[in-house]
């Protein structure tokens, strides 16, 4: 029955190259043409490597398009082109590299007068930015001999593109005595003090911005690099340069010589607060370990700026997101940054406002609103986006697992079980009742076997236990005037913990998140909220306790017929 079925399939590319006359242009058109150019299909690879083909590639991107043609489809070819060029096969690698006519007309590029169009100037800096990282020596051979060559790529600095080239150069030279040479090659040219002579009041903004950004990266990148480097390696030229006392007084100079400009003040300060930056180590010192990488503010911003946007529930944006696989990065960084509370009660956020969106029944009808429909299609995409590529269940119940493995061993519970609790719970009573249930139980059926049976017996055992130890109530005045005789206790303090339970660790993270939110205290400010809150809560359950006591028989005497023992306790507490 197998050989019924003729499995293998001739690409609509192949019948194409079988023809004679087979143009370019015509693979061009083929959808899954830079698929098989990555796949190595030779008979492609063969036909695109000819004289002809490399001349018609490198022709689309440093030739402006006519104009006529209609805005979506001028940059077809030339986009198609650049990813062609680029798509990291030897065999067009080495014909790009290794013919000094191609990379002629690559070059004649930038002998156009400015302003370059942006597109075919990103599309030449990238592909000169593979040849740099594979073809290195042929490549920076060809750039050495031309002497214009670093003139030309500041007459046009005004395009990000060329900035982006410069930096190829400092960064993605390898070996590193080929970076050796090639960086004193760029000093010898004079790079930085040319870039530090466009920061003046005369210069065009936008060319007085990507000059102070490229001296900024080439800082940052050459202390990078310095840090790496072995003892034995010579330091960087150009940062010596930078760092040099004629360096920043050329700098001041052009930022206040003659008539001043806010633009020249701006972008020279920025050089000059990147230079006096304080170079910290690899690694920060928290209260739970050494954190490699730090999430970084601006990483929380962004988080927040997602949680936002999916609130308007906008068409646009939820396509967007799907594009982009926001989600599934932020569903990285909560399970990689398992402490960073800030971090996890945003992705709790953008998680509800998924899962909470109104349904079409709650909305106008169709005849009223002819794009609802396409709104929750939309909508329905990126719920099924959440499931499908996110894979939320099968993160949520090996985040827990792992997390469990951890405490069975004696380690601290993870800090985002208490959102990671919320954030089940959500799903849970979506698949009861909510705008997207009938979805979700489908996406939840669709699950492997395995899978879904881990998540049944997580729902009904592991995520009911722990929401009953969540919601225990509060020390109330039946439980501290308890006098049942038949409480086994090993101290002279309730065993249940109230204490514990009122400020568990899940209560505790909500705190966290809705100070945070509410009053936008910094990690300092909230540690110091939290110990006062502790504190305060503390002193008064103690004076509660006490107060037992007094009101104990005087005959008892609980310190001398108790030991204390402060190991049993510890044991015993969930956190």
């Amino acid at each position: 029955m197998f050989w019924k079925f003729d499995l293998h399939t001739t690409s609509h590319i192949d019948q194409l190259l079988d023809r004679e006359d087979v143009t370019l242009r015509e693979l061009m058109e083929e959808d899954d043409v830079l698929q098989e150019c990555k796949a190595q299909n030779r008979r492609l690879l063969l036909f695109l490597s000819q004289d002809h083909c490399m001349q018609e590639l490198v022709s689309l991107i440093t030739t402006e398009p006519p104009a006529d043609l209609e805005e979506r489809s001028r940059f077809k070819f030339p986009n198609i082109a650049c990813e062609l060029l680029t798509s990291d096969v030897s065999i067009i690698n080495d014909k790009l590299g290794g013919e000094e006519s191609l990379l002629e007309m690559l070059y004649r590029f930038l002998e156009q007068d400015p302003p370059l169009n942006p597109l075919l100037a990103s599309f030449f800096s990238k592909t000169i930015g593979n040849l740099i990282a594979r073809k290195t020596e042929q490549v920076i051979t060809f750039l050495k001999k031309k002497e214009g060559f670093i003139g030309l790529v500041l007459k046009h600095i005004d395009a990000s593109a060329m900035m982006d080239l410069l930096l190829r150069l400092i960064s993605c030279v390898e070996p590193a005595p080929l970076r050796q040479e090639v960086l004193h090659w760029l000093n010898e040219e004079k790079l930085v003090q040319r870039l530090t002579e466009l920061i003046h009041t005369g210069k065009d903004e936008e060319r007085q911005s990507n000059a102070s950004q490229t001296l900024c990266d080439i800082i940052r990148l050459s202390r990078d690099q310095a840090n790496q480097m072995q003892e034995n390696m010579e330091a960087d030229p150009l940062l010596a340069v930078l760092e040099s006392q004629e360096s920043v007084a050329g700098l001041l100079k052009n930022m206040f010589e003659g008539e001043r400009s806010e633009a020249s003040i701006v972008n020279g300060t920025q050089v000059l607060l990147t230079l006096l930056e304080t170079r910290r180590s690899g690694a920060i010192l928290t209260t739970v370990g050494v954190l490699e990488q730090p999430l970084g503010n601006a990483r929380l911003h962004v988080a927040r700026l997602v949680a936002a946007l999916l609130q308007t529930s906008a068409p646009s944006i939820c396509q967007e997101l799907c594009n982009l696989s926001t989600m599934d990065l932020l569903l990285d960084l909560f399970f990689k940054y398992s402490w960073n509370n800030f971090l996890h009660f945003q992705v709790e956020l953008c998680v509800a406002a998924i899962l909470n969106h109104p349904s079409s029944e709650e909305r106008p009808s169709p005849a009223s609103n002819p794009e609802g429909e396409g709104e929750t299609s939309i909508h329905n995409a990126l719920v099924a986006h959440l499931f499908q590529k996110c894979q939320l269940v099968q993160r949520i119940l090996d985040a827990w697992e792992e997390n469990d493995k951890i405490q069975a061993e004696g380690g601290t519970r993870r800090g985002n079980m208490g959102h990671l609790t919320r954030i089940s719970n959500m799903v849970v009573q979506n698949l009861e009742k909510g705008p997207v249930q009938a979805q979700i139980t489908d996406l939840i059926k669709e699950l492997p076997e395995d899978c879904r049976g881990r998540w049944e017996s997580f729902v009904d055992e592991t995520l009911r236990e722990t929401n009953r130890r969540n919601t225990v109530e509060l020390v109330s005045t039946h439980n501290m005037h308890s006098s049942s005789e038949d409480d086994d206790m090993e101290s002279p303090f309730p065993n249940d913990l109230s204490l514990q339970q009122a400020f568990s660790d899940y209560q505790i993270q909500q705190m966290t998140a809705n100070f945070v939110d509410q009053f936008g205290f910094n990690d300092e400010e909230f540690m110091c909220v939290c110990a006062q809150a502790n504190a305060a809560a503390f002193e008064a359950c103690c004076k509660e306790r006490i107060r037992q006591f007094d009101d104990a028989e005087e005959e008892e005497d609980i310190w001398e017929e108790k030991e204390m023992n402060y190991a049993t306790q510890a044991k015993s507490r969930t956190r």
